[in-house]
């Protein structure tokens, strides 16, 4: 594949430089006879731009406002195929929607490694190359670097695998985060990732919420302090071409769900606030729009009773100019999050568009109504025909589009795209098998661990004590201690659990995996992981993808430790003492569902007589 733009510099060598009105470009028929625009990279970006939207149609335009998953074949080709196993993960084949929707903003879900993907990224670039105006396509991600096990998680082993990032707010080291963020981005750049769909910076205020694992926890100031370091670690000192661009998530916070359910789904019941709390949400937003976020997106929740209108955040022209264009000044790419405006099919189940607050409205009603709110772009979603439709009736100006489109062009240059769009495939092997990225990543799920209990000091483990291990790789274990095949011959348990959740009464398979409802294990499990402890003393590892409530088994346990997405090696070398846990809980412990349920959604620290407060955490 080619490093640098071949097919450009060649057309620039042989064109006639023109003066335009707002600068200069360089314009010649290509081989088949169509014109090619390249503009003078000496200009500046805003020229650049001008020159560039004068020259797009319409429909080049309204393909721009939209970004959709695609999928892509396990070789890194891009052409249809007709065995759909073919194609790795979901999503509409590139093609279609760069060639006849004119769309040139994607993202990737599920890939099967970092060279295919690579290989991919450039195929894909250079059939944008081929069209008529050889805008360049800006390829996004949900995080890929974080050992965790919420659906919403999209790791991948060639990736370096760290906490998550509730962990970085338990450690709570700008330094650490920023390292992180510096590491997580060459290997982004090494793919084509330009845009990351991170870092989520709402506050876990609402314990049962199932997004928590994705937050810094639930303090606004430890948030706000490490999102400054995380966006510098993507971005650098500006956006520039070695810069990951963030899309800093989910404005204006969407922590404070009404009993913790998820506005993904039409069960949610709106974001509540009976603290008063709003402007406390802000806090991280604040810091992530100092520190120069390149997006924003909103979330899908309804504001209840926080603005003239009970619709949800993208529709809402309260949340997204009032308060974010005019309040903060933010002038940079807003983007919805996925699937506001059409149902989703599959097969038998409907997953309605979360259009909340506006489900009355048509599909271009809605596009409409989004863009009169702010909004610049339309996530998960690929009809760009709607906007056509709106300009055509004179619902809409091309005027606005061009408002949005300008930011949108605007992001892509100074990402440097235009300029060279293609990823140096033999660099691939160099980043992914970056050993001390990989230790970086290792070390950060153990320095996350947050020591809850310790009896007797027992930890860290010493010698080659005889181990019962349970939820853990016993040949992982094996290499730190004596494995043996039940409790009574042990003279430790090491028990690992998750935290419980409770699957909502759906047919909607994404939704089956957020992990919603109470927060405590029922009699079976709870008498289970009691009775192990009564055998042989227990050291009980738990990962808190949010805040468990476990009164009994704490007070059973030997040991109790937190973790917050931790490999069994990380967990054994803290175990042992080859690493140190220095977590500190981002989020307080309950002591009750009926304080959980007691507690005010918007408010931190907010349970009564919590078992473990936020902030707790012990040492060696």
């Amino acid at each position: 594949m080619p490093t640098e733009n071949a097919l450009a510099a060649s057309v620039k060598q042989k064109s006639k430089q023109i003066q335009t009105e707002n600068g200069l470009a360089y314009r010649d028929l290509n081989k088949n006879g169509r014109l090619d625009i390249y503009e003078d990279p000496r200009q500046p970006i805003a020229a650049r731009v001008e020159d560039l939207l004068s020259q797009m149609t319409l429909a080049e335009k309204a393909g721009m406002l939209f970004i959709d998953g695609v999928r892509m074949n396990p070789d890194g080709s891009i052409e249809d195929k007709s065995d759909e196993q073919a194609f790795t993960g979901f999503g509409d084949p590139v093609k279609n929607k760069l060639i006849d929707l004119k769309m040139n903003h994607f993202n990737i879900w599920q890939i099967p490694g970092a060279r295919p993907l690579a290989a991919w990224y450039n195929n894909v670039q250079q059939l944008a190359e081929q069209s008529r105006l050889g805008i360049p396509v800006t390829l996004a991600s949900d995080p890929r670097n974080h050992l965790g096990k919420n659906v919403v998680s999209m790791a991948v082993e060639d990736f370096s695998q760290w906490c998550e990032t509730t962990g970085f707010g338990a450690i709570d080291d700008p330094e650490l985060v920023r390292q992180f963020a510096e590491i997580a981005r060459e290997e982004y750049l090494a793919v084509g990732i330009r845009v990351a769909l991170h870092p989520q910076i709402d506050l876990a205020t609402e314990p049962r919420w199932p997004r928590i694992s994705g937050t810094f926890g639930e303090d606004a100031e430890i948030s706000a302090r490490l999102v400054k370091a995380y966006i510098a670690g993507f971005q650098g000192p500006e956006l520039g071409p070695h810069s990951v661009a963030c899309m800093t998530k989910h404005w204006p916070g969407g922590g404070p769900q009404k009993d913790g359910l998820d506005p993904h789904f039409e069960f949610q019941q709106g974001q509540i606030y009976p603290g008063d709390n709003f402007d406390y949400h802000l806090i991280p937003f604040e810091a992530a729009i100092e520190a120069g976020t390149a997006s924003m997106m909103p979330y899908y929740g309804i504001p209840t009773g926080q603005t003239d209108e009970d619709v949800a955040m993208s529709y809402n022209k309260t949340i997204i100019t009032t308060l974010l264009r005019e309040k903060y000044g933010y002038n940079d790419v807003v983007c919805t999050d996925w699937g506001l405006i059409t149902d989703l099919h599959m097969g038998d189940v409907l997953w309605p568009a979360r259009a909340w607050g506006v489900e009355h409205l048509s599909e271009a009603e809605r596009v409409l109504k989004v863009l009169d709110a702010g909004v610049d772009q339309f996530g998960g979603e690929s009809c760009p025909h709607l906007v056509l439709e709106l300009v055509e009736s004179g619902k809409l100006t091309e005027t606005r589009i061009d408002q949005s489109v300008r930011r949108l062009l605007k992001q892509k240059f100074e990402l440097g795209l235009f300029d060279n769009p293609f990823v140096d495939e033999a660099r691939v092997p160099e980043i992914f098998g970056n050993a001390q990225s990989a230790a970086a990543g290792l070390a950060s799920q153990s320095r996350a661990m947050t020591l809850l209990k310790n009896s007797d000091d027992v930890l860290p483990l010493t010698g080659q004590p005889k181990i019962y291990v349970q939820n853990m790789a016993a040949d992982v274990a094996a290499n730190y201690a004596q494995v043996v095949e039940s409790p009574e011959a042990a003279d430790f348990a090491i028990l690992r659990l998750d935290t419980p959740w409770v699957p909502v009464d759906t047919k909607n398979q994404f939704a089956l995996g957020f992990h919603h409802g109470d927060l405590d294990f029922k009699e079976e499990a709870k008498a289970e992981i009691l009775a192990l402890c009564a055998k042989v003393p227990t050291i009980v590892v738990i990962y808190l993808d949010r805040p468990a409530v476990i009164p009994e088994i704490s007070a059973a346990a030997h040991a109790l430790l937190a973790d917050f997405g931790a490999s069994d090696t990380a967990v054994l070398n803290t175990l042992f003492g080859k690493a140190q846990p220095e977590g500190k809980l981002p989020f307080e412990l309950p002591s009750s569902m009926a304080a959980v349920r007691a507690q005010r959604t918007d408010v931190p620290r907010d349970s009564k007589d919590p078992l473990y407060p936020f902030g707790f955490g012990l040492r060696y």
